[in-house]
């Protein structure tokens, strides 16, 4: 059913007066979706009715289609749409026909611009309790999310198993290739020398510690609060015969110790909550050496708002993307210096369609391994995601730092595109007195 019915010029479909299985529908039911979806901006969507009836975009292109089940689910869509639109296409009482992700990306649009949206969010943000990163709440948090099964991850993260924003150096690379070339361009920016030693926080499946030490001749000593990540991290390290060269940690970043030629953290700040923030600046202060360099990897936003409450409660709890302003509370108080900003954020959305290509291949063992409802949920994340990241509702931030007083540091950044090989020197430059 396509839904693309002739429109006179006022948006009725013809032939119909009384609305009834029509385009305009006048029902309460169908004056209350309106009135939702004008709060949305009217997205270019149509919708159908449990009763047939049809609520049409006043686009007369529309690019997708919702179908709602009853009377209650939009009820629920009305009282809080952040939440019950996830629960509901979760159970199946709201269906999507056409281009799902443009789709999302319509009501993005509609809800950034629209002040009574934003409003109604920051109410309702009020009342939501989040877990807090506690030592203990952390631990919770990232086993909601990590600790599903490392099989799950294996059928849509590619061979690397690299769960964050890979580095495309062209947009028609593959995933594994973007992947290593993310690896290989954060070892790069952290001009990494053999012998040195590197602390990393927040390892995943232990991609990139492998990667340093492999390629770049360093030791790793990572750290990660995840027990099936630190399992599966340790036994591709003695597969690879590098066991002596990397450690990994089943502990929380707040207790790394030890002196380090460079600290690295790929996707984890999300998950520290910006009140940690200061904490965080000081043990990375303690323990980087007076010419190491740092690198952070991070979600971010371009201006600070609450994660969606359906993410935090089904997908991601406790997760927390900071802007930029609210990242340098990490380099402010210790002064470091900010050395190399840079934004990844349309790499992450062509990430994401790799991972929820590979994802809709497996939907069938991943619904063998859960139920329906889980793929649903989780199809649902990986579209919301890339439709954040297309509309920047989030960023992906790089960002490269060392003490302030450190001048060995690169003279160009020359050397990050070049072959490893002819990589540029570092250049000192003496302090002046």
């Amino acid at each position: 059913m396509s839904g693309h019915e002739p429109r006179r010029a006022d948006g009725e479909p013809p032939n119909d007066p009384h609305g009834a299985g029509s385009g305009q529908g006048r029902s309460v039911p169908a004056r209350i979706l309106r009135s939702l979806l004008h709060a949305f901006g009217d997205p270019r969507v149509d919708v159908v009715l449990w009763n047939g009836e049809r609520i049409l975009s006043p686009d007369k292109t529309p690019v997708a289609t919702l179908r709602i089940a009853d009377s209650r689910t939009l009820l629920r869509l009305c009282t809080d749409p952040d939440i019950q639109f996830g629960e509901a296409y979760s159970d199946g009482r709201i269906q999507v026909d056409g281009d799902f992700e443009q789709m999302l990306e319509e009501f993005y649009r509609g809800a950034d611009a629209s002040g009574s949206v934003a409003m109604a969010r920051r109410v309702v943000h009020r009342l939501h309790r989040k877990r807090a990163n506690t030592l203990q709440g952390s631990r919770a948090n990232i086993h909601h999310h990590y600790d599903i099964g490392n099989e799950f991850y294996s059928l849509w993260l590619g061979s690397t198993m690299a769960y964050t924003c890979a580095y495309y150096p062209t947009p028609q690379a593959s995933l594994d290739e973007a992947q290593l070339a993310k690896m290989d361009h954060v070892c790069r920016k952290l001009r990494l020398q053999p012998g040195q030693h590197v602390v990393e926080a927040g390892c995943g499946w232990g991609a990139l510690a492998l990667h340093m030490a492999q390629h770049y001749g360093v030791r790793v000593t990572a750290f990660n609060i995840s027990r099936e990540q630190i399992a599966y991290a340790r036994r591709r390290a003695q597969a690879a015969g590098i066991g002596d060269r990397v450690r990994y940690v089943e502990e929380d970043y707040r207790n790394i110790e030890g002196s380090y030629d460079a600290f690295v953290s790929v996707g984890m700040l999300e998950h520290v909550g910006i009140e940690n923030y200061p904490a965080l600046g000081e043990l990375i202060n303690r323990c980087l050496k007076p010419d190491g360099l740092g690198l952070i990897h991070s979600i971010g936003r371009n201006r600070w708002k609450p994660m969606n409450r359906w993410i935090d409660r089904r997908i991601f709890p406790g997760a927390n993307p900071p802007s930029l302003k609210q990242m340098m509370d990490l380099f402010e108080g210790c002064r470091f210096s900010v050395l190399d900003v840079e934004n990844l954020r349309l790499h992450y959305a062509c990430t994401l369609r790799h991972w929820h290509a590979l994802y809709e291949q497996s939907k069938d063992r991943v619904a063998q391994m859960f139920d329906e409802r889980f793929v649903r949920m989780w199809r649902l994340y990986l579209l919301g995601s890339i439709a954040a990241f297309t509309t920047g509702e989030m960023q992906l931030f790089q960002v490269v730092f060392s003490p302030g007083r450190n001048n060995q540091i690169p003279w160009t950044r020359d050397d990050l595109y070049q072959p490893r090989s002819s990589a540029v020197p570092v250049v000192e430059t003496r302090e002046e007195r």
